[in-house]
Order: structure tokens, then sequence, then C-alpha cells
């Protein structure tokens, strides 16, 4: 090897993150690589940090301010390995010489052989933790003895390869430094004042539970260990002392540890002394019931969070077995979203697409029931992909459960169209069929998790679901799945969005974008429900679709012997349509009602009963507080800004008139 500068090693880091909103994350991973390398290298040698790379940019001149380095290590996960790669194969070109490290969860543990010998610009592949490693291999750097080096893959001057024992998880995190603490990123902020940074920050490592579809405790084991709680109280006033205004938790599970709650309550107090940070973005921790409780209700009183993960990806006993999911219990679920919604704190829930073992029903059953418990804010229908270190990337395991995978270029949602110079696109494995879920009904799946978002979790429709389902009987599945089976003739508007679904469906299996490109809508990717909700509104059809709605659901309540409160549809329908925020209008509009429907509703989804009566009222709907002059400001601020906190609907008031029958029926909300 030629080495350039005995004496002195220089180093390039690399970690390329996509930018967010205009904003860039700091470099933690190989931030906290070069706080250890400066704490714990062995006297004598002397290392010369260049500054880390962060963000895609050309890579030419990345490639530029890498050249010189003597060791070039890269941190890599899904977002951004073939960068990653293309960097490295071009300065192999330039300077062969280079020792190349290839880190992070997208080094394989399965077929690392394969891996080395496909990509033969990586040198060493790193297996875990990468902090002891990296120092010991610029330790050994002048002699290239990599075999006493625990965690590493490679393939040695004679062709052979060889992977090094399994090195141990730290026990004891108090011998990482921080390199928040440390002043490591000074040099980086310092020659970028004008960049808006994005904290990335970790309370423990590891995670217990080994979910099939995740790297992250096949990764780490069931052990979590912790960074001492002082040394965390500095680094968030780190972050306000910096004004960093976001901050993403790494933990796997937030909440997890008893003294999550005192860190709750301390970045909650610096935000209300300092303003800053201004978020915090955390993975709630699955089981540990009070204490995700508590820890989300303080992040959330103080504004730090934007809604609460209640993840559960499948409710199938025969799936979770299959995916080893250790899920929440309906009831803990019901608990946690009933004094959520009570606290007026918005929840949103996670359901993966194509997972083993789940068929259309157990999906569409599996919805049904998240709705029917008290989702009505947002359910996140996540296409399952296949990660290189989760069992799911085992070939035997997809060979036994029969999956079908595509490869498709990673687009985020609601990201533009954006080609850099001198860039390659990133690419995602995913899957797209299964043993129990055939192809076609792949396609009819990811129809219903659109449609249901169209119809329930966007509003459009979501006030008639929610009465004919409490006082009609009809169940969630079976109200969006008839939407799923209009005929065509009777129901062209309907058809069109559900044709829509299905072409997309086919779009994603044959390995094309999970989003919907708009030139003409803000040039950004559209989640597909939302871009049918652009679509109608565009066309003028949403009263029409409202029409054919009505029938539908008319159709489904005498099709199932059921029927509501007269003239209770017809109100609901009309209160629906006129509280959806609009473009191209200015003036409030006063509707009569002959039920209390709006209160019934708002109990519903409150957690806080009402009951059904027949009683003249007004309900004032106030468009004046938002009017939306310019179709692309709607687009952008209800269509877009609405995804997560719902918030498609205007602000109203109700004014009662005079009770006529009184009580009507059934408490709102009984299941």
């Amino acid at each position: 090897m030629n080495f350039i500068n005995l004496e002195e090693i220089c180093i390039g880091l690399v970690q390329i993150n996509n930018s967010f909103s205009g904003q860039n994350y700091l470099p933690y991973s190989v931030g906290i690589l070069e706080s250890y390398v400066r704490k714990h290298l062995s006297n004598g040698i002397k290392v010369n940090f260049k500054e880390p790379i962060y963000k895609r940019s050309g890579i030419n001149n990345v490639v530029n301010n890498l050249i010189g380095s003597n060791i070039i290590g890269f941190s890599t996960y899904v977002w951004n390995f073939q960068i990653s790669l293309e960097i490295a194969k071009r300065i192999k070109k330039i300077d062969p010489d280079v020792l190349i490290i290839f880190g992070g969860p997208h080094v394989p543990d399965y077929e690392t052989e394969k891996f080395l010998r496909k990509y033969t610009q990586i040198d060493l592949a790193v297996h875990g933790e990468g902090e002891q490693t990296l120092t010991e291999i610029i330790e050994n750097y002048k002699t290239s003895n990599w075999s006493q080096i625990s965690g590493l893959s490679f393939i040695d001057n004679n062709n052979q390869y060889f992977r090094t024992p399994t090195r141990q998880r730290f026990r004891n995190l108090n011998e990482v430094p921080s390199p928040l603490l440390d002043g490591t990123f000074k040099s980086l902020m310092k020659s970028n004042p004008n960049e808006k940074w994005i904290g990335l920050w970790e309370t423990n490592r590891g995670c217990p539970f080994k979910c099939a579809f995740c790297d992250w405790g096949s990764a780490t084991g069931d052990k979590v260990a912790s960074f001492e709680e002082e040394r965390l109280h500095q680094e968030i006033d780190w972050f306000s002392n910096n004004k960093i205004e976001f901050v993403f938790c790494c933990d796997a599970n937030f909440g997890i540890k008893k003294r999550d709650i005192d860190i709750a309550n301390y970045i909650s107090k610096k935000k209300e002394e300092t303003g800053y940070p201004h978020a915090l973005s955390v993975q709630n921790t699955k089981n540990a019931t009070e204490r995700a409780y508590q820890t989300q209700k303080i992040l959330s009183d103080a504004g730090l969070n934007k809604g609460v993960a209640l993840s559960m990806q499948s409710l199938d006993p025969h799936t979770l077995k299959a995916i080893k999911r250790d899920n929440i219990s309906l009831d803990t679920y019901l608990e946690l979203a009933t004094r959520f919604s009570r606290d007026k704190v918005e929840t949103f829930s996670d359901i993966i697409l194509g997972n083993p073992e789940e068929t259309y029903d157990t999906l569409v059953s599996g919805v049904d029931t998240l709705i029917k418990f008290g989702q009505h804010n947002r359910i996140q229908f996540n296409n399952l992909s296949i990660l290189p270190n989760a069992e799911m990337g085992s070939k035997e395991y997809q060979k036994e459960h029969g999956m079908i995978t595509v490869v498709s270029e990673i687009i985020n949602i609601h990201g533009e169209k954006v080609k850099l110079e001198d860039d390659v696109p990133e690419y995602q494995e995913l899957v797209v069929a299964t043993k129990s879920m055939p192809k076609e009904m792949w396609r009819k799946t990811r129809a219903f998790c659109w449609m249901a978002a169209f119809l329930h979790f966007d509003k459009i429709f979501q006030i008639p679901l929610i009465l004919a389902h409490t006082y009609g009987k009809l169940s969630y599945k079976d109200m969006i799945t008839s939407f799923i089976d209009a005929d065509k003739d009777a129901y062209p508007i309907i058809s069109k969005v559900r044709d829509l679904f299905i072409d997309q469906a086919k779009v994603i299996q044959e390995g094309g974008a999970e989003f919907l490109y708009s030139p003409e809508w803000l040039g950004i990717h559209w989640p597909q429900d939302e871009y049918a909700f652009i679509m109608l509104t565009k066309d003028d059809q949403i009263s029409d679709f409202y029409i054919e709605a009505k029938n539908i659901l008319e159709n489904l309540l005498f099709k199932n012997n059921s029927a509501m409160p007269n003239g209770m549809l017809d109100d609901c329908i009309k209160l629906n349509e006129l509280l959806l925020k609009s473009p191209g209008v200015k003036d409030d509009i006063s509707i009569d009602l002959n039920y209390n429907i709006l209160d019934v509703y708002n109990g519903v989804r409150n957690g806080e009963p009402y009951k059904l009566k027949s009683i003249k009222n007004d309900v004032l709907i106030k468009r004046k507080e938002a009017v939306y002059t310019d179709f692309q400001k709607w687009c952008r601020e209800v269509v877009w800004w609405g995804n997560k906190k719902g918030a498609y609907l205007y602000n109203s008031d109700v004014v009662e008139k005079s009770s006529v029958e009184g009580d009507v029926g059934k408490l709102a909300g009984h299941f």
C-alpha cells in the first residue's frame, strides 16, 4: 500500500443524508466515530480528519474533497448506498491505494462475501458498532493486519474471503464521547454558517424486539444500553444553545426506560425557557403503556411533537407470528387512543402492506378494527420493503413465504422531482406479492388502503362513515369495500378514483414509483389518495362524488337490512361536503340540520360520547378563517400539510334551535 504520509493518517468520513425542508442533518454517526477515535487512539498515532460529507451534491465535487485521504469511511443505509458506492468507485480509480470502509445498517450480515465480490471498491466491511473497529483499523493501518480486528469482513490480497469474530456491543456507553459536547461539529458548523441543522440524538442503543421486517433488533440483540442522564441533559442544552429547531431521536423505543419521563420533562422545560428545540421526533416504545402515555403527553403539552405513533403493523395473529412482532394488545391500543383523544393529542397508526401470512381479508379487518377502536386521524399504509439485515433479508425467509419483490427508486412522499447534476438514484426492494397475498390480491389490498385514506382519513367522507357505522351498524371495511367494488357505469366518478388506485398498484408492482408525480400540482410526488382528492377538486366533481357516495351507502344499508334515522344520511353528507376546505371559497356559510350530528361526530373522534338527538340546529362553517384563492396554496396547505394533522375541515360552531323528538337511538361511539 502506498502511504501518503506515514506521520499523519488523513481520514475522510461520509454520511450522506437527504435534505428536509431546506435543512440538513448533522452527521452524527460519523461524528461519534471521530469523537471516539480522538479519545481512544493509541499514543503516537496522528490523524487528520477532513470535514465530513453530510449531504448530497455533485459526486465529482465530493470526490475532489476526499482525495488525499488515506482512509475513507462511509456510513450507509438505503437512502445513500448507491451514491456512496459511486463515490468510492471514482476515488478508487484515482487512488487505488486509498482504504475504503463501508459500515452502517446497509452492510449485510447475510452473504457478505457475495457483497464484497460484487462491490470491489470496498476494502473493509464493518459489522455492528463501528467506534472501536475504526480505531483499531487506524492503529493497524500501516501493517494492514485486519484479521485480528473483530467485526470485519474483507477479501485479502490472495482473493480469500475473511469474516472476523463478531464484536461485542458496548455495555458501558460512557466510554463513547459525545460529538455534540466535545467540539467535533464546531468546525463543520463554522464553515457552513447558513446551514439550518437538524439534530440526531440517541439516549440509548438496542432494541428488545426482533420484528422480522426490521434490522434494529436483529442488529442489536435484546439488550438496551443507556447513555448517562447528565450527558443527555448537556446535549439538550447544546441543541438549545445552538438553536437547533428539529431533533430526531434515534432510539428504537423512547419511553422504554423509567428515566425517559425525566428526559421528556427536561427537554420540555428547556423549550419553555429558550424556545429550542421546536420539535422532537421519537419512536414510541411498544409495550410500556403508562410510560408511553406520559412521555408523549409531556412532549405534546410542550408542542414538541405533531402526533403520537401507535404502531401495529398488522392485527392478524398468524401474520404477527410470522413477523415476530411482539405487539401491543388491542386493549392497550384502545386505552392509549382514548386517553390521547381526550387530551386532544393526535395519534396515527402504521399498517404494513405485504407482510407474510397477511391476506386481503385479514388486512381490511385490521383496518376496520383500528378505525372502530378510535383511529380517525391517520393510518399510514406502508409498503413492505426488504432491509439487508432484517430477518426478511434472507432468501430462505422470502422463499418460505413466497415473497415476490421488485426494485424501485426511492421517492420521498411529497418530494420534488429533483435531478442533481452528477448524482445517482437510490433504490429499495419492495414486496409486491406473497404466498398468502398473490399479485391481484395485493393490488386490490393496496387500492383498499388508498380508498380508506381517501374516504376516511382525508375526511372527504368521514362524517357519513362514522354515523353509518354507529347508527346504521355498517362495518368500516364493508363501506370502504363497496367503493372499491363500485359499478363503473353507475358510479363513474368513484370508479375513476378506484381505477386510479388499481392502476397505480400495478405501477408499483412493475417497479414504478410509490407516489404519483404531478408537474401541475406543486411539482411533487403525492400519495395516491391525496392525488385523487386534488383531481376531483380540480375537475369540479366533488359534489357529484357525494351524490354517488350517498347512493352507495344507501344501497349498502338496504342490503344489510339496516337503516339510519330519517334524513340523517342527507344531513351527514351535506355537512361533510360543506366542511371540506375548498379553494376559491371566501364566505362563511350556515346550514340547518335536523340532528346534532356535529356533536356526535366530534364525540366519537374525541372519545367523548354524545347521544344523538333529533334537534333543529344551525352549524356556522367558518370559511373566512381559511381562504384559499390560489389553487396551489390549497394543494400545499390543505392537502399536503393536512396529511398528519388531518386538518381538512373548516372550524364550525353549533347553535341549537329547538328539540323536536328528544334522544334518538343509541349512544354515539357504541361499537
